[in-house]
């Protein structure tokens, strides 16, 4: 196995169980502080109740994302879109998949693609119009290559379940906060600590925030795990993973050559849709300057993906490491 993804999966493991631990003995070292044994049975219902409904949004969530990105599913006999199925069970036959995910294709103003699914919706990939639009065969199936790779890692359950620990706390947080402020009301509730509890219920708000942050980190990982997937999975999927990246940037946000270059690109003032040929011609030069670009860790932080300097330069380490 690669030494470089051997590290990386390490951090990744390490950074899940390092979040579970704390975040589990945390809330439920509180609780046994202040309530005892009562403290652990109303964390554990807490926990219960926060697994069921996650589970729930889990299972009907499919439903709902089709509906918001107006997604309709595509079949391989399909006279317009039967290709990107084609291309969906190909890569997913790379990757060891014995039946290909459903595929759909979403009816949206933007470019994108993403791995969703359900025990009972199945797994799905969507990709988006304008995506196909823009993006080059090769390209497409990269991007493909890092969806398959959520589907593959399971990622969808990952995250749900390192979800749960900011959410209980945030509820537990919640329940003491609004027991304190009626409690607080009252001389009674005084003297039996209702000021204190609203206190310790406002300090777990903001400390199901900062536990948010390690979530997202977490979800960060992932996404580089997924990049790595398709770079190793789909044929020159690293460097044409690179170009998509920058394509669905350059789409985005025309007014990232402005920003970032010093006019190192060609000056782009144009509004969606987008001029494809204009995006080609920038592709490289943007993925040249991310090579050299080293962002901060505040640039980061509420973010749900790396930074695309982070990926490109990722997808450049894998690439060089592959025969």
């Amino acid at each position: 196995m690669n030494t470089a993804l051997l590290v990386f999966r390490l951090k990744m493991a390490l950074a899940m169980i390092a979040i579970l631990l704390l975040g589990a003995a945390f809330t439920y070292g509180l609780m046994y502080y202040l309530f005892g044994f009562g403290g652990l049975a109303a964390i554990t219902a807490l926990v219960i109740m926060a697994l069921f409904l996650t589970l729930f949004q889990w299972l009907i969530g499919p439903y709902v994302i089709n509906a918001m990105y107006r997604a309709h599913e595509v079949k391989p006999d399909d006279p317009t879109y039967g290709w990107v199925y084609n291309m969906v069970a190909e890569v997913a036959r790379a990757n060891g998949f014995r039946d290909t995910p459903r595929v759909f294709i979403a009816d949206v103003p933007f470019p994108n693609a993403f791995a969703y699914g359900s025990p009972i919706a199945g797994k799905r990939v969507a990709i988006t119009l304008p995506l196909l639009r823009i993006l080059k065969p090769s390209e497409l199936k990269a991007v493909i290559g890092h969806e398959i790779g959520h589907l593959r890692h399971r990622d969808v359950e990952v995250l749900m379940a390192i979800g749960l620990i900011p959410t209980v706390i945030y509820w537990l947080g919640w329940s003491l906060w609004w027991g304190g402020l009626w409690g607080g009301w009252s001389e009674e509730g005084r003297g039996n600590g209702g000021g204190l509890l609203l206190l310790i219920g406002l300090a777990l708000i903001a400390i199901s925030f900062l536990f948010q942050l390690f979530v997202l980190y977490i979800n960060r990982l992932r996404e580089a795990y997924a990049d790595i997937n398709g770079a190793l999975t789909v044929e020159n999927g690293a460097r044409n993973l690179q170009r998509a990246l920058a394509k669905i940037t350059l789409y985005m946000d025309p007014d990232i050559v402005k920003r970032t270059t010093n006019g190192t690109l060609r000056m782009l003032f144009f509004a969606s849709p987008v001029n494809v040929e204009e995006i080609e011609g920038n592709v490289d030069a943007l993925i040249e300057y991310w090579r050299r670009y080293k962002p901060s860790i505040w640039e980061e932080l509420f973010m749900t993906h790396p930074h695309p300097a982070r990926r490109i330069q990722l997808l450049d380490r894998i690439a060089a490491s592959m025969p």
